[in-house]
């Protein structure tokens, strides 16, 4: 399947009702907002476009709306937020048990105002994962022995986070996902309650429908990311167009810089067994 290159988001944008955006590595990179990227959804939605913000944030849909303003976000680039962190508190608040938690403190919102009891190891009835205790220095690999007794013990995980890495700044970090991969590779259960999986995009295209007062077509929904593993496949097993950020995680690995050689794009998606509609290599209009 072929996919077209692309430079301005103008020149695909009327085809679509709606957009469900990443926002790490497309609307910001941890540290700032990418202007371009704001302005590009700003002009979309005057155009009467609908844009829902879909994440793998482990947070509350409120606390990565703060995070957008403190980072420069302008609330009109987008309509509603939708996050990884949503999803688990529903599976929490459904779920009856102790909870140990594998992340850092800065997670901790994903339990406000849960009837839940958190607890070591030893005691837990489940695990909620929604990230390293210390991104900064550790790597999956400091968690073997720990997951190894999550297993012993026959817990169940909720991965709050399926992304493996992202990028802070000039920085690549591992997240949740890498755990959760970790602790499924040693024969342990795992609920991943992010992108690519389907609960994340029927709660974000209820969003869309709930701003737009109409039910939205597949056929006019754009999926934007710069994750082919999570973003794209979403896009793909959803039935949905993906526009393909590469400038993003995927970078290092295609030595982009600005450009976007059509040959390794071409390799790399068919190595994934994933082909996006469109590629750019950051989100401008």
């Amino acid at each position: 399947m072929s996919f077209d290159l692309i430079d301005r988001f103008s020149s695909v944008a009327s085809r679509y009702d709606v957009v469900l955006c990443d926002i790490w590595g497309v609307v910001h990179d941890g540290i700032a907002s990418h202007a371009p990227a704001c302005d590009a959804l700003v002009r979309y939605r005057a155009d009467g476009g609908t844009v829902v913000l879909i994440t793998n944030a482990p947070r509350p849909s409120p606390w990565v709306v703060r995070q957008l303003d403190r980072l420069g976000v302008p609330p009109d680039a987008y309509d509603d937020v939708m996050t990884s962190g949503d999803l688990t508190r529903e599976v929490i608040a459904g779920r009856k048990g102790a909870v140990f938690h594998i992340g850092p403190q800065r997670d901790i919102s994903i339990f406000d105002g849960l009837d839940v009891r958190l607890t070591p190891v030893e005691a837990a009835d489940y695990v909620v994962c929604s990230g390293l205790f210390d991104d900064t220095r550790e790597t999956p690999d400091d968690y073997r022995d720990m997951m190894a007794t999550v297993r012993d013990r026959r817990l169940f995980m909720v991965c709050a986070n399926p992304d493996l890495v992202v990028e802070r700044g000039d920085e690549r970090v591992y997240c949740a996902g890498a755990i959760a991969e970790l602790y499924g590779a040693m024969g342990g259960e795992v609920l991943y309650t992010g992108k690519p999986h389907r609960p994340i995009y029927d709660a974000a295209l209820a969003k869309a429908a709930d701003a737009r007062g109409a039910a939205v077509s597949p056929g006019r929904t754009l999926a934007i990311g710069d994750s082919l593993r999570t973003d794209m496949t979403g896009a793909q097993t959803l039935g949905i167009d993906g526009l393909f950020v590469s400038g993003g995680i995927h970078a290092q690995e295609l030595a982009l810089g600005e450009s976007t050689p059509h040959e390794a794009l071409g390799a790399m998606f068919a190595a994934a067994g994933i082909t996006p509609r469109s590629v750019m290599p950051r989100l401008a209009w």
